[in-house]
Parts: structure tokens; sequence; C-alpha cells
């Protein structure tokens, strides 16, 4: 029995968006795609940023469960991304990203899927689709670090204002027990650049000075 990927549209009809394949297609499909991938990883010769979203419009093309094909392309991606080296999805909820724009995400992939059984597809707006996500991603985690680093900086800041004299990076890291070693010593250059403080010695016997 075929499936069929339905839609409604904005005057509530349901429509044929797209006809995955037959079960008894699926596992050698699903074969197929993978070995595709692990060629192209494997080569080097392609940035994975487009290999895996190809991979994924494929996949979904596919459509190799019943239900959850959607969610399980999302978890896919977050793990392709991973072995990638292009970790973002363990701070900034792809899947989320996509469930706030799914109007869009729709539009690419229908696009993207027509021709597909005959090989004549154009997975073009589906990898812009999904890298325009990965990007928008990456921006949020900026904006979010901006505001980390400039609350950290902040409480560097105040634990210098405490100081009287000359004092150290161990003294100012037991004042901001929430920061790391290296977030005290980065604010501390920064501070220094600035020229809001003065830095004597070298090694162990680096000391600060408020000027």
């Amino acid at each position: 029995m075929q499936n069929y990927i339905s839609s409604t549209d904005t005057e509530g009809s349901r429509f044929t968006l797209f006809t995955p394949l037959s079960p008894f297609e699926t596992p050698e499909a699903m074969r197929e795609i993978c070995e595709e991938y692990n060629r192209a990883i494997g080569e080097g010769q392609v940035d994975p940023l487009l290999i895996i979203p190809v991979f994924i419009h494929d996949f979904l093309c596919i459509h190799p469960f019943l239900d959850g094909n959607g969610r399980m392309s999302r978890l896919l991606t977050t793990l392709l991304l991973y072995r990638a080296g292009y970790e973002i999805g363990k701070y900034i909820s792809l899947e989320a990203k996509i469930a706030r724009n799914k109007e869009a995400y729709y539009d690419a992939l229908e696009a993207s899927q027509i021709g597909w059984h005959e090989q004549k597809d154009d997975p073009t707006a589906f990898v812009k689709y999904l890298l325009g996500t990965i990007i928008a991603a990456y921006r949020d985690f900026d904006e979010r670090m901006v505001i980390v680093s400039a609350t950290s900086l902040d409480t560097v800041k105040n634990a210098v204002e405490t100081r009287l004299g000359k004092f150290t990076k161990r003294e100012i890291l037991e004042l901001c027990p929430s920061l790391s070693a290296s977030t005290v010593e980065r604010h501390l250059k920064k501070l220094t650049a600035e020229g809001q403080l003065s830095k004597h010695s070298a090694g162990r016997n680096t000391f600060y000075v408020k000027n």
C-alpha cells in the first residue's frame, strides 16, 4: 500500500505533498544513501555542511517510518553535525528553530522533492534552508555568549574594585567562584589592554595594580 504525505492549504483543503517510496523499496534506498553519505564524507572533497542537508533531504524523501520522520531527521541532523565538528546543537536547539518556521521548512522541502523519484530533483532549496537555520543558530549562540561575557566581565570588574594595592589573578579568582581561571585571565588581560590595570612581573610572580 502506497503512503502519501499530505498537507493543508490556507483554505483548509488537503493535498498530496509527496509520495514516498513503498515499504519494499525502503531498505535498499536507505542503504544507498548511507553508502553515498559515507563515501562523500570519506573523500573529503565536499564540506559536510553541504553533504548533511542532501542526506537529510533524501532521508525525508524516502520517509522510512510510518510516523516521526521529521523529528528523526532533525535528530540525525544534530548527530551528523556533531560528528563533523559542528556542535551548535549542544547549545541551541535546531529543532526548535525549525518548529518556529515550519512554513519555510515545508516550502523548501516541497521545492527540493520535485523529480526525486526520477532522480531529477534539485535539493538546493532545502540545502539553503538548513544552512540558514544552522547559521541562525550560531548567531543566537554568539548573542548569548556576548551576554555571558559581559556579565562575567562585570563580575571581574567588581572583584577588582574591592582590591587595594597590588593583587593577583588567584585573589580575583577566589572572589569570582562562578568563573573559570581562563575567563578571569581573559578579562584581566582585557582590562590591562584598556589601561584600567597595570600588569607587573611574570609567571607565578605576576600581579596587577589599578591605574
